[in-house]
This record gives structure tokens, C-alpha cells and sequence, in this order.
């Protein structure tokens, strides 16, 4: 097999009659192509999924990856902290929380015009998802803010841009009310496994968390959740986490790997950050558990080498946040990672070209980046 061969986007390999050769590697059962993703996973499965020697792990999701994706791609996005600070839970990690002394100050709701400076400055540098936070528990009482959130969610997609968001829980209405405005995806974690949950955060529970992922999703919003490594989890809770989000009805679009940021006056201001392995383990193994979603390489991403973040993009990652920063951690810039990019040979995907995304969004094809519908010819599509 020559690496050209293994490297190649699906649309271009499977025109290829030496592609037969792909024949001879070992298929994961019930993974040998895009059609087949299973929502059946079990714990015990996936477990042996992460535990196996880790070269080979990266090889088998590398391999599933370039079934279900084009492997030079790679998704670029901006966080915005729109809201700072004041929440009132208590998640044990997170420098907004009222309940902690740390560095991060509160503010109120930033106003429109700020917010659609940011999106055009992030759209000219590439990124093509303008994702936005705010700081609280649920939107309860908020609803001017709401309004002003509506509006720019409406105004940043008329860019052409994906737009997400993450304002805490959600009820179905609400949710309702982000399609309608244009919203792309809601992101919420699960953050780590059911059973280790309440020792990172007590003020709301696993339950609540899925209520509002199925509000979002019943919507026709993608969902974004995934999770975050070094908060004092095992092994068994990284595949735990893993385990929830594959057996839910639908697969999450986008699937976040945060390394801890440890920040000081939060609980877990003295926690280790994540071994560099435990991290490829665990986007591998999601590769190969959610073959179809976007595997989002997020916080602590700025402490990797660029060889460390490339033996992430060979195991299944294939997003990145970039910008000035992430809510209150730090970001690579835009400048650093597209020199990266081009070192590597990849290049940003664009807006809603993800095709779980554009069927949502009610799109027959792609879109351009910037947001006009791409020719036949110009879609990747399996033979």
C-alpha cells in the first residue's frame, strides 16, 4: 500500500482500483465502512478498545478515521466568553464559578456589535464554527439576554458561519428558539463518567445534563459534548464517558477533548495535567467508537508540540479551537496553527461540511466557507 493510497479523502480513494488492497487490514468488527455505526457499545468493548498497545489503537483509528473522513481536513474553531464569570454552580474545575476565589472576574452579557466583531475577525483568519459561552447555570430570568443571544446567533450564521453556543441548561422551547435563530450546535459536556461525576460537580446532575442534550437534539440542533481528562478520573472513566455519549439515540456531531488547565483557587488547582498518552488513547478510542463525529482537540491543546498535536490529527482529531483564547484558557492563534497546517499538509474544513451537519441543516450539499452552496463536483461523496 503506498502512503499516498492510505492518506487519500474517501471520495478520491474509492475511485481507485488499487483500493482493493485496503482489503487485506484488519476491519474493526461491525466498523468496515461509513454505513455501519452502532449505538449498542459496551463498556466492556470499549474498554478493551483503549487498553490495547497504543500503536496499534492509533493505527486502527487512523484507518477507520480515513473511512469516514477526509483525513487532510481539519475543522477550525473560535470560542467566545460572551458572559464571564458569576455561575453559580459549583464544577470543580472552572475558574467562573462564584464559589471559588481565582483570577477570572465577572461581567455582564457582552453587547451585539463586540460579539459580530469577533465572528468577522475569526471568519478572516479561517475559522468557520463561531462558537459562544456564557457563564451560567440555566437561562432562567434571563430573558432580554436571551433575546440579545437570538440575535447574535441570527447575525453571525448570515455570515456564512456555523454558530454554536453554550448557556447552560436548556428547555425544549428554548432550544426551539436557537434553531429557529440559526444555531448550529449546542455544546454541553458530560465532562467525564456517570460514577465519577459528583465528586467534580454537585449543583446539577448526569441526568440533567442528558435532558438538555435531548432537548437540543429533538430541536435539529447538532449536539457537541464530550470531555474533560485530569480531573482526578481513572481509566475506567474516560471509557465510561465514551460509553454514555455512544449509546445515546445519535452519536454527538462534535466531540470535545479538553485537557484539565489547572487554575488557581479552584478545587483541583493542584491536579497533574494529563499524560500526553492517556490523551491519544482517548481520541483514538473515540474514533473508533463515534466513527462519523468530529473528534474536537480542545483546552490544553497549547501545551502540546506541533509533533504531539500531529500524533493526535494521525489518531481521529480533526477540529481545533484557535483564536485569542478559549473561555478563560489559553489558545493557540490563528497565525501559529494555520503555519501548522501547512506543515502537515492539512487544510480547513468549511462551514457545514460535515455531512451529519449540513443534513441537519437541511442542506442537499456542502457549503462553501463562506456559507454558499458548493457544485456537485465539488462534494465528497462515497461511490
Amino acid at each position: 500500500m503506498s502512503f499516498a493510497l492510505f492518506r487519500g479523502p474517501l471520495s478520491c480513494s474509492l475511485r481507485l482500483p488499487s483500493q482493493r488492497l485496503l482489503a487485506t487490514v484488519a476491519h474493526p468488527e461491525g466498523l468496515t465502512g461509513t454505513s455501519l455505526i452502532r449505538h449498542d457499545w459496551t463498556r466492556q468493548e470499549i474498554q478493551g478498545i483503549y487498553d490495547s498497545p497504543l500503536l496499534d489503537l492509533a493505527f486502527r483509528a487512523a484507518t477507520i478515521h480515513r473511512q469516514n473522513h477526509d483525513p487532510s481536513k481539519i475543522q477550525l474553531c473560535t470560542l467566545m466568553n460572551i458572559k464571564t464569570g458569576g455561575c453559580s454552580e459549583d464544577c470543580s474545575y472552572c475558574s467562573q464559578s462564584s464559589r471559588y476565589s481565582t483570577p477570572t472576574t465577572a461581567s455582564k452579557l457582552l453587547d451585539v456589535e463586540p460579539v459580530l466583531e469577533a465572528a468577522r475577525t475569526a471568519k478572516a483568519n479561517g475559522s468557520t464554527r463561531f462558537c459562544m459561552g456564557a457563564a451560567w447555570r440555566d437561562l432562567a430570568g434571563r430573558k432580554r439576554g436571551f433575546e440579545r443571544i437570538l440575535k447574535m446567533v441570527r447575525e453571525v450564521r448570515g455570515m456564512g458561519m456555523e454558530v454554536c453556543t453554550t448557556l447552560g441548561m436548556l428547555s425544549p422551547e428554548q432550544a426551539r428558539q436557537l434553531k429557529e435563530a440559526g444555531l448550529t450546535a449546542y455544546n454541553h459536556n458530560l465532562d467525564t463518567s456517570r460514577e465519577f461525576y459528583p465528586k467534580v460537580i454537585t449543583t446539577r446532575s448526569y441526568d440533567e445534563r442528558l435532558d438538555t442534550i435531548s432537548a437540543v437534539r429533538e430541536a435539529g440542533i447538532s449536539v457537541c459534548s464530550g470531555g474533560i481528562l485530569g480531573l482526578g478520573e481513572s481509566d475506567q472513566d474516560r471509557v465510561g464517558l465514551i460509553y454514555e455519549v455512544s449509546n445515546m439515540p445519535e452519536h454527538p456531531e462534535s466531540f470535545p477533548v479538553n485537557a484539565l488547565v489547572p487554575i488557581q483557587g479552584t478545587p483541583l488547582e493542584n491536579n497533574e495535567r494529563v499524560p500526553y498518552h492517556t490523551l491519544v488513547r482517548t481520541i483514538a478510542t473515540a474514533r473508533i467508537v463515534l466513527p462519523g463525529t468530529i473528534i474536537r482537540l480542545a483546552a490544553g491543546r497549547n501545551t502540546l508540540s506541533e509533533s504531539e498535536q500531529a500524533m493526535c490529527f494521525m489518531s481521529g482529531a480533526n477540529a481545533v479551537f484557535t483564536g485569542e483564547k478559549m473561555l478563560t484558557t489559553p489558545c493557540s492563534p490563528w497565525d501559529e496553527d494555520k503555519a501548522m497546517m501547512s506543515r502537515w499538509g492539512l487544510e480547513g474544513m468549511g462551514s457545514f461540511e460535515q455531512k451529519s451537519v449540513a443534513r441537519k441543516e437541511g442542506l442537499g450539499a456542502a457549503l462553501r466557507g463562506d456559507g454558499t452552496p458548493k457544485q456537485s463536483s465539488e462534494v465528497i461523496t462515497p461511490n
